[in-house]
This record gives C-alpha cells, structure tokens and sequence, in this order.
C-alpha cells in the first residue's frame, strides 16, 4: 500500500509518501510544495492544485493522508490553511483516492505513542520507524510523513479487525 500524507499549508505544503509492503515501511519520497507570498491567493491555490495533481501521477499512491487544522490564534492563518485543505481534498477525489483525515493528536498517538509528544520527537520517529540515517527536514515535509504513517498504522489496525 502507497500513502501520500499531505500537511496543508498556503505557502508550504508539505508532502511524503511511505509504502507498506512484505511488513515493512520504506520511505518513497517527501518535500514541500511551495508558492511565492506575492502571488495572489487563487493563483496560489491553482498551483498547490497543478504540483499535487503532478505528484499523485508520479508516486501513483493508494491513499492520501490528511492532516486536520488545528485552533490557530491567528484566524487568518486557519483560513489560508483551510483553503489549501480545499484544494488537496478535491484534487485527491478528482484523482479518485482513497482520502484519510486525521487530528495532529491522532498523528502524535500513532507515530510517538504519545499525543503531546513535541515536533521533534515526531521527526525523530519519523527517522526511526523509516531508517532513515537524517532526521527528515523540513518540518512540513516530516509531519507529512508522520500522516502517511499515521494512515498505515490506522489501516493495518482496521485489517485486523476485519479478521
């Protein structure tokens, strides 16, 4: 299984993809999606739409995993990251996946263990669970990366389950 975890972001979105097979996690490909702060807000969008639309033909994956916006004290901050959620939960339907949302608490719980666990002690286990030999940077990218493993513990779990 190929998952896509994807942290919303107006002028960074970050991504990563992680495959699951014969047991084991291995790190696919992660970065960021980025657009210009003088762009003007649809155009900005329309690019966050084109990248990702890109990056799904490329990794092919079978699900995207989606991170939830958290409270921000700036309410202007809440409303550019809802509109790149927007763009990211259409352009992964239009796509036909498979779409998992999940609360930066159910990330830190299925990653660390711990739901208050601290950015770096996410990447941390990012780094481990994915033997990776860097700690992977930046942080948008590594919480991408923690969704995508966030969805495959979930699924796993749901298999068992099902059983």
């Amino acid at each position: 299984m190929r998952v896509l975890g994807l942290d919303p972001g107006t002028a960074r979105t970050g991504y990563g993809a992680v495959e699951y097979r014969g047991g084991r996690m291995r790190l696919l490909n992660y970065g960021l999606i980025t657009t210009a702060a003088d762009m003007e807000m649809p155009r900005r969008l329309l690019s966050i739409n084109g990248e990702l639309t890109q990056l799904i033909e490329d990794i092919q994956p079978d699900a995207v995993a989606v991170e939830q916006i958290y409270y921000h004290k700036n309410a202007k901050t809440v409303i550019t990251v809802a509109q790149s959620r927007g763009v990211i939960l259409l352009t992964s339907a239009q796509a036909g996946l498979c779409i998992a949302e999940y609360t930066p608490l159910q990330v830190k719980q299925a990653v660390v263990g711990y739901g208050g666990a601290d950015k770096k002690q996410v990447q941390y286990m990012v780094q481990k669970l994915l033997a990776l030999k860097e700690t992977p940077q930046p942080d948008d990218a590594a919480d991408a990366l923690a969704a995508a493993i966030c969805h495959l513990h979930f699924h796993r779990l749901s298999n068992l389950y099902k059983a």
